[in-house]
């Protein structure tokens, strides 16, 4: 079945990329996620005064990719404890969560972070439904599969981990 999970973790470009890297995934849109006003864009986001946060919509076949493995490329992307942004990408924008859109994904969702919570002194990533998200201009869609040496947050390193998330599955 195709399903639906919705990851902010910074800067969209690097972690649509990430998430592209999986076996299963079969389609990832950049956007903006659970902010208060219509139709945002990003020179609007970028303000830190919308509320919306920088995400990646991913929908993926649960048959070849599950939700746990999702999660753990999710935290390979992000540091928890990082109250105010990741890395160098400071601001509201770029603050991390996780958006779910049915209750089933919600108890799996919220395990993990229970797990995940014990690994850190303080946690800084949101769990919450899904109430709006706006797909961000053309130009930011697959952005680094567009400008090879582009920005990112991420390196080598967490890329690499998260491709061997297609042979360790679960």
């Amino acid at each position: 079945m195709i399903k639906e999970i919705y990851f902010a973790g910074g800067c969209f470009w690097g972690v649509e990329k990430a998430f592209k890297l999986l076996n299963g995934v079969l389609e990832t849109t950049v956007g903006y996620i659970n902010g208060n006003v219509d139709n945002p864009y990003y020179e609007l986001v970028k303000t830190g005064t919308t509320g919306f946060k920088e995400a990646v919509k991913v929908l993926y076949d649960d048959k070849l990719l599950s939700l746990n493995t999702l999660l753990k490329a999710f935290f390979i992307c992000i540091d928890p404890s990082q109250k105010d942004g990741q890395k160098n990408d400071i601001g509201s924008q770029y603050l991390t969560g996780v958006y779910y859109t049915n209750e089933e994904d919600y108890k799996i969702i919220n395990e993990y972070f229970n797990n995940e919570k014990k690994k850190y002194d303080e946690f800084y990533v949101e769990l919450k439904p899904l109430k709006v998200f706006y797909d961000a201009e053309e130009y930011h869609q697959d952005y680094l599969d567009k400008n090879i040496n582009g920005y990112c947050h991420l390196n080598k390193v967490e890329y690499d981990n998260i491709k061997k998330l297609n042979k360790v599955g679960e």
